[in-house]
């Protein structure tokens, strides 16, 4: 009785210097920096939810391994039909849009011919059979993803940290591979490109929110711009959105400054083959009295509010008429005799 009470206790004073051990170990020393955080990789597969739903295509590996009999053992690649060719087995198994459960059944009903009730195990080991989706142009984070599972359209932009204030607000879509595993009933459509509206999409529209294809490319269109120069609070750059119009480009630049001749306003648009750019004269205070309708820009368009008063051909013309002709007939009148005629 004292020999098992000796070897108990014995017991547990192991336990608890292991357990001490372990606890040292693990833990920081007093006054030493803290271990760093565990950095979060930015990988660009979407896989861990999917992945037991992964289904074979061409270019996947696999691993067969029959319990009790390594003879038997296979690892390679499926073909470009889609299929496995072990060997023992005569005829290709198929494996395209299979899953590793589906496979391994298929593959032990072939090995039964050899042996009695085999036991096998699959394991995909690569997988390599659908090409990344990329997504880039106005978002924060443009990478590509490798898709183990159905993404839909906003889970994608999500990843890739949403769209930036550059977006004019579509998004294109360019299927650049077929569906490889259609589900029952899909209709795969036939286009190639397809454009959806991010207002559509942050209003939960379904048709707005696509599944994404591997291999897709995902382009988030950047606006273009507009320039609005001359005597505005803020003279800028902006980037064009859909529909946008001369008197939202003046309010996002803070509107027209004092002493602005409104009625002078003018567009300088520059058309595709054209030499000379157009010039568009706007009567900007006809806008807004609603005696003429607003003006939509155009990319690259430069905006000019001009100050009152301010030189051009015209003015300059005016102040000709009324300042220096006058004075110039005056000098001339006093040294040219004067004859009345009756």
């Amino acid at each position: 009785m004292k020999v098992i009470t000796s070897l108990f206790l014995l017991l547990v004073i192991l336990g608890a210097g292991i357990a001490l051990r372990a606890q040292s170990t693990s833990a920081p020393a007093q006054g030493a920096a803290p271990a760093p955080p565990a950095t979060v990789s930015s990988s660009s597969s979407v896989d861990i939810q999917g992945i037991r739903n992964y289904l074979l295509g061409p270019g996947d590996t696999v691993s067969v391994r029959v319990f009790g009999q390594p003879d038997f053992n296979w690892d390679g690649e499926v073909d470009s039909d889609g299929n496995l060719r072990i060997f023992f087995i005569d005829t290709p198994i198929a494996a395209r849009c299979k899953s590793e459960q589906e496979l391994q059944k298929t593959i032990s009903t072939a090995y039964s011919r050899y042996l009695r009730n085999p036991q096998v195990s699959v394991r995909i080991t690569g997988h390599n059979s659908r090409p990344p989706a990329i997504v880039h142009g106005a978002v924060y984070a443009p990478q590509r993803f490798q898709m183990m599972r159905s993404v839909h359209l906003n889970e994608l932009l999500a990843f890739a940290g949403g769209v930036t204030e550059r977006s004019n607000g579509t998004i294109e879509v360019l299927h650049t591979e077929e569906v490889m595993c259609p589900e029952p009933g899909e209709v795969v459509e036939a286009a190639q490109l397809h454009y959806y509206k991010v207002a559509d999409l942050l209003a939960g529209r379904s048709e707005a929110n696509p599944v994404i294809r591997p291999g897709d490319i995902v382009r988030a269109i950047e606006a273009e711009p507009v320039y609005i120069t001359g005597n505005v609070v803020s003279p800028q750059g902006l980037y064009l959105r859909e529909q946008w119009t001369l008197t939202r480009a003046l309010g996002m630049v803070g509107g027209a400054a004092p002493n602005s001749d409104l009625s002078r306003v003018t567009i300088i648009r520059q058309k595709p083959g054209d030499a000379e750019p157009q010039v568009i004269k706007v009567n900007y205070n006809a806008i807004k009295k609603g005696q003429q309708p607003d003006v939509h820009l155009q990319p690259y368009d430069v905006v000019n509010v001009p100050r009152e008063n301010e030189f051009t051909p015209s003015t300059i013309w005016k102040t000709l008429i009324r300042g220096i002709v006058p004075g110039a007939m005056q000098s001339i009148g006093a040294t040219v005799p004067l004859r009345v005629i009756y």
